[in-house]
């Protein structure tokens, strides 16, 4: 059954952190991984990291796109609720909380954000979508004003542009305040205009207020 395994931590110690950062890999990724094409790539200091890894490498089986079989149902159901019980665990050291992923770990995390959980204060979907299909039965509580930026690439092969699209008009619906970005000819990588975002919002965090999302593209 898919869910946590362990978690990596990275960065500056918790305790003494100005701001906690989740970071969740995608489908056959880990944290090294992560770490590498993300982590490393920021520059802002004094951020506590949580990279968690999935059980078989994967927080469910099917892919984002297909629609909710009782399985998917199941393994999203054990890989939520490891996420917010991390999530409780990090925000209860008293600092902001920035919940983020990429591929499978960006669905991940805007699944949770639509089980209306308190639990972050700012979210990033690097190629993210919903799981499963429109008619699905799918959460759709949404902390008002939750900031989240949340991106596509043009060619990527596993997050179709329409997926991307739905998702960002729940959360549009949802009350989310939404920054996106689509990169043409993008395959499937986390690209230096994401990483800088997440450097403002996490800078802003730290600084002591709400992500403006102002990053150039």
């Amino acid at each position: 059954m898919p869910g946590i395994v362990d978690i990596i931590v990275l960065g500056a110690s918790p305790d003494r952190a100005k701001v906690q950062c989740i970071f969740v890999h995608g489908r056959n990724q880990s944290p090294e991984e992560m770490e590498a094409a993300v982590i490393r790539r920021l520059s802002t200091p004094d951020i506590a990291f949580h990279l968690p890894r999935a059980d078989d490498k994967c927080w469910y089986r099917a892919l984002a796109v297909d629609p909710r079989s009782n399985a998917t149902q199941a393994e999203l159901a054990q890989s939520l609720s490891d996420l917010a019980e991390l999530l409780q665990s990090v925000r209860a050291v008293g600092q902001p909380v920035l919940l983020g992923g990429f591929s499978q770990g960006a669905c991940l995390s805007l699944e949770h954000a639509f089980t209306g959980q308190d639990s972050c204060d700012a979210l990033v979907a690097f190629t993210g979508c919903r799981v499963g299909v429109q008619g699905d039965e799918r959460p759709t509580s949404l902390t008002e004003d939750l900031p989240v930026y949340l991106t596509a690439g043009r060619a990527d092969p596993w997050i179709p542009l329409h997926a991307f699209a739905d998702a960002a008009a729940e959360l549009g619906r949802g009350g989310a305040r939404l920054r996106t970005d689509v990169f043409p000819g993008r395959g499937h990588e986390v690209g230096a205009a994401e990483i800088a975002m997440l450097d403002s919002m996490l800078a802003d965090l730290a600084a002591g207020h709400s992500p403006k999302m102002g990053a150039a593209r």
